[in-house]
């Protein structure tokens, strides 16, 4: 009876186990198995458009790999590339950009390459909280902003006719703009402590390294007010001479900072 019933036992274990045998393979396997290439980016393709990401992203891998050294492969590196951008995944853009770039030096797409780089590191989605928190680009760490700067610099030295660069020396102009912008911010604030020489040492770097552009125009402003306020009377009127020169309407001279002042770089 004890036999019969360790038989059962036995019985039931291996028909357990061959079941989850039986599962796990069915969960390793993989549905586009026997798509051709053409289909996997199709399917890829609208994932994107559906905003499903990480699907998409899924998908361009394997494209990768089934259709490796290929020019839809090449193609498909960089749909992964959008995704990821598009995910809010830029370390994983980044990659995957400077890999495509890397290996197809030659490639007609590489000024999308670079141009998708750029876009990356580019922070342009605060507009919709700015009108609440009065925070703009400037206010951020500025590291990003070099490197997207970088990226759009290559492609208009480069390919001066690609149909992005407009776009990118447009955008570069913005990032000059948040540099300088950044350097009058943190003046502001040394200035408004009463730490009045890092104030001018901020703004002092906002003019020497950055040519007309709108926060100049403050920059003079601070060093005057600073200047004036350690009790150096020969250089605050030389710094307001300058202001006047340049910005012979300026506000600054006659009502002060701007309490809420709009943003300067809403270009989209």
């Amino acid at each position: 009876m004890l036999r019969v019933k360790l038989s059962t036992v036995s019985a039931l274990v291996l028909a357990c186990g061959m079941a989850l045998l039986s599962g796990c393979a069915s969960l390793k396997a993989d549905p586009t198995e026997k798509w051709s290439p053409n289909k996997i980016y199709a399917e890829a393709k609208d994932e994107l458009r559906n905003g499903a990401y990480a699907k998409a992203i899924d998908l361009f891998e394997k494209l990768e790999g089934r259709a490796a050294g290929t020019p839809l492969a090449q193609q498909a590196q960089l749909e992964k590339a959008f995704a990821q951008y598009k995910s809010a995944e830029p370390a994983q853009a980044t990659a995957t950009l400077d890999r495509f770039i890397r290996l197809h030096p030659a490639s007609p797409a590489l000024d999308y390459a670079l141009y998708l780089k750029g876009l990356v590191t580019f922070n342009d989605d605060l507009g919709m909280l700015s009108f609440l928190t009065r925070q703009d680009l400037s206010e951020r760490d500025q590291k990003a902003a070099k490197e997207s700067f970088e990226s759009f610099k290559e492609l208009v030295a480069r390919f001066p006719e690609s149909r992005y660069a407009v776009d990118a020396q447009a955008r570069m102009v913005y990032i000059v703009n948040s540099l300088a912008q950044y350097e009058v911010h943190v003046a502001r604030y040394y200035f408004r402590r009463g730490a009045y020489v890092a104030a001018i040492s901020r703004a002092q770097l906002a003019v020497t390294d950055y040519q007309n552009v709108p926060a100049i125009e403050e920059a003079l402003y601070i060093m005057h007010r600073a200047y004036d306020a350690l009790g150096m009377q020969q250089m605050a009127a030389d710094a307001r001479r300058v202001l006047e020169r340049t910005y012979p309407k300026s506000e600054f001279l006659t009502r002060g900072f701007r309490s809420n002042p709009d943003p300067w770089w809403k270009l989209w």
